[in-house]
This record gives C-alpha cells, structure tokens and sequence, in this order.
C-alpha cells in the first residue's frame, strides 16, 4: 500500500459511518431480489410507499423489512439512527425529553457532588 492508500484508508476510519443513498438501497432490494413495492405486497401493504418514507426519515418498522430483504441489521444501512450497540436513537419530541432528563441528572448529581447529600438535596441543619 502506497503513502497515498495509507492516507485514504485512515481517513476512512476516522470518519464517521453515513447513511446509503436511497439508490443504493433500492439496488440492494434489487440485487435481492426486491422491489419496495415487491416487499410492501409480501408485508401485505398496499404500495411501496409505505416503505419507501424509511429511505429518507425515519419509519423503524419499514426500516427493518428492508434490512431484512438485504440480509443486514438497519444500523449498517442508517447508522445516524442507530447507537453503536444496535439500538435506536430517540427521535424527534424523545430526543429533548432524553436530553432534558439527562441534563437534569447531571444537575442533581453535580448538586449532590458539590453539598454532599445522596439525592442533591440540600439539608437544614437543627441545632
């Protein structure tokens, strides 16, 4: 491998993992076999549309009925709405309740850390 491979492939590496362009998924269905509105009828849907929002938003129904007719687990087809661990990413009104209680966790722990109380409180001395 030249200086130049070595270059490309780190950089490679480094980046992060991006979703499969809506052609290239519809030429993996199609290497597979598959139609989006072939698989939409064998799901018993009426048209493919149905699958077709998973190419652009996300639908995780439609999105692990593709994966499955490629034969890979959706976070290898659409790794910004998957974790590193296989699982979803919350979505849309999850996300800010997800980041809210986060933020407010690590407020009360920050608070417990800096009064020394278990749960954050602060506690009143009687003396």
């Amino acid at each position: 491998m030249n200086d130049k491979d070595q270059k490309n492939a780190s950089v490679a590496a480094e980046a992060p993992a991006q979703d499969w362009h809506p052609a290239d998924i519809k030429a993996a269905l199609n290497k597979a076999g598959y139609t989006l509105a072939s698989l939409a009828e064998e799901h018993g849907l009426k048209a493919g549309g149905t699958l077709s929002k998973a190419l652009t938003s996300s639908f995780p129904i439609a999105e692990q009925r593709i994966a499955d007719a490629i034969g890979v687990h959706p976070k290898v087809i659409w790794p910004s709405r998957y974790n590193e661990d296989g699982t979803r990413k919350p979505q849309g009104f999850r996300a800010l309740e997800s980041t809210r209680r986060t933020a407010n966790a690590q407020a009360k722990a920050a608070e417990a850390a800096r009064t020394g109380s278990e749960d954050g409180s602060i506690e009143e001395k009687k003396s």
